[in-house]
């Protein structure tokens, strides 16, 4: 028996990276994963259902209204519910001068990493009002806090999500949804990996209380554990899994 035996998780953005590992982590305690992703899932389906898990995969490009629409309708014809939203799809960002980035290059951080979640969240909450314990979690970043240099787009837009996340928990409380993020440390993903070198991340986790390299494991098991009854009554919060990098 696991603790999500009978439950509904969908994963965006969960073909890999952060995603996979958080879709691999709930469906470990037994949930039914659906993945949305703009490419396909297959190996991520594969590997939780080798394991023993349930997952299925759904093409969807989390900035289209339309095409949101359409891939929670199949989800739900397909589960009949949704218990748990993990918004994750994301995109990140190379390093550069504020005033060198151009209006169209921001507003694609924007489509992608804040207009996103909220469409997600939109077509999702027919969904969650089915169920009786109804999450959101959204992938959120520390560097909101930290303001990095060169990466305006990604930290602006990803303000955003802390600002949707605290509104809506105000807005679904009465329902019984809860809303929270979380911020994971700097993990080694292929997203990152493109902009990043090895002694990047040793500099980062020698700056960690914890010196050991942030996993997206452990940022999985954060959401399972934000995703769990054990968390019924925390909404509108944010949590941090960096090993003890940014303290606050």
């Amino acid at each position: 028996m696991g603790r999500f035996d009978g439950r509904v998780m969908l994963v965006t953005g969960g073909a890999k990276g952060l995603g996979k590992a958080i879709a691999k982590r709930l469906a470990t305690d037994g949930a039914q994963v659906a993945i949305i992703d703009l490419v396909a899932a297959d190996e991520a389906v594969s590997e939780i259902q080798s394991a023993g898990g349930m997952a299925e995969a759904f093409l969807g490009d989390v900035t289209s209204e339309t095409a949101m629409e359409t891939a929670l309708q199949q989800i739900d014809a397909r589960f009949g519910k949704l218990d748990v939203l993990v918004n994750n799809a994301g995109i990140l960002s190379p390093r550069k001068a504020w005033n060198v980035w151009t209006q169209d290059e921001i507003r694609k951080f924007v489509d992608i990493n804040f207009f996103g979640y909220w469409i997600t969240a939109k077509y999702a909450y027919p969904l969650l009002k089915k169920v009786e314990h109804p999450r959101i979690v959204n992938i959120a970043s520390r560097t909101f806090f930290m303001g990095n240099p060169g990466q305006l787009p990604y930290v602006a837009a990803k303000g955003a999500v802390q600002g949707l996340t605290w509104c809506l928990a105000r807005e679904l409380g009465d329902e019984g949804i809860t809303v929270n993020a979380v911020m994971p440390g700097m993990v080694e993903t292929p997203g990152t990996a493109q902009y990043n070198q090895e002694e990047a991340y040793n500099r980062v986790m020698n700056n960690q209380a914890i010196k050991q390299r942030v996993l997206p494991e452990d940022l999985a098991d954060l959401v399972a554990f934000v995703a769990s009854d054990d968390a019924k009554m925390i909404t509108g919060q944010t949590f941090i899994c960096d090993g003890g990098g940014y303290l606050h």
